[in-house]
């Protein structure tokens, strides 16, 4: 199924009930999904964008250029009136809690900024999920695979690592505030070598319906 949108900021028209929040950004047919924490650890009040504003975002956004998850970023964009910071062609941002609040939420704020998030990531439907950081990838495999009884949120060894979730390959990436030499490169590198395999795994059931037209599942 394809999102009808060629909204890329809050393509759904979520609103939460908070003054100030970073909703979802990108492509809402996205193949990949990348999912962050809350404004203020990933950014993106001033730009209205996640992952923007930080002074990790252009290694971070470099970093998904290079490995053709988005297709460019305006380095200078400093206001939410840019209304394209980020070129995204394959990929969707968002936020487990995207209202911008002083310190961190709640463990109740989290839980009742949930019902949002997954809307956008059901609506959404990528083929792989991208946490970032450990708040984020702990959330992800609790949620939307059966591996968080077995793997240990250890973020500088599941960086850039596949996991096979419920429907979704799970790729976490280190928070990019904690990078060091080599995290870049290896997100690259583990990215494009995804993109060059059969990532989607459908399957056209098609040849059992009525018709000529593919019906993919995965």
């Amino acid at each position: 199924m394809q999102n009808v949108t060629d909204r890329t900021r809050n393509p759904f028209g979520m609103r939460p009930d908070c003054q100030t929040y970073v909703p979802g950004y990108g492509d809402a047919n996205a193949d990949f999904h990348l999912v962050g924490d809350h404004p203020g650890v990933h950014g993106g009040v001033e730009t209205g964008v996640p992952f923007t504003g930080e002074p990790w975002s252009a290694a971070f956004l470099s970093a998904l250029t290079d490995a053709g998850l988005i297709a460019g970023f305006d380095s200078d964009a400093a206001s939410a009136a840019n209304e394209t910071p980020v070129r995204t062609e394959r990929s969707f941002f968002s936020y487990l809690h995207m209202c911008a609040a002083a310190g961190t939420p709640s463990e109740d704020d989290y839980a009742d900024m949930e019902r949002f998030f997954d809307a956008e990531l059901r609506a959404i439907a990528a083929h792989v999920l991208l946490p970032v950081g450990a708040r984020a990838t702990d959330h992800v495999l609790r949620q939307y695979t059966a591996q968080a009884q077995t793997t240990d949120v250890d973020m500088q060894s599941l960086h850039a690592e596949e996991i096979l979730g419920s429907g979704w390959l799970v790729v976490p990436i280190r928070d990019p505030a904690q990078w060091a030499d080599g995290d870049a490169d290896r997100l690259v590198d583990s990215l494009r070598e995804l993109q060059s395999t059969d990532f989607r795994r459908e399957s056209d059931l098609g040849r059992f319906i009525a018709g000529s037209d593919p019906y993919l599942v995965r």
